[in-house]
């Protein structure tokens, strides 16, 4: 099987982040936080737009009314 180093490296240093927290998710989330808010870059939310969070979701109703229905074959 193929491997992949790049693949490989991320693997591992992801491995060693979740390891250094004790594989803790609150504190690995707790971390990324701090470095998200230390980095001083714009922070966007696109949860609220429900545009982009239903587009994917399959559900055409919930688009935009511009955007054309492609759920139902036509006849």
């Amino acid at each position: 099987m193929y491997e992949d180093a790049i693949v490989e490296e991320i693997h591992r240093i992801r491995e060693e982040y979740s390891r250094s927290f004790n594989h803790d998710l609150r504190a690995l989330f707790a971390d990324l936080q701090k470095q998200q808010a230390k980095s001083g870059r714009k922070i966007v939310n696109l949860s609220g737009r429900r545009g982009l969070t239903t587009r994917w979701g399959g559900r055409a109703r919930d688009l935009s009314e511009d955007t054309k229905d492609i759920s139902s074959p036509s006849t």
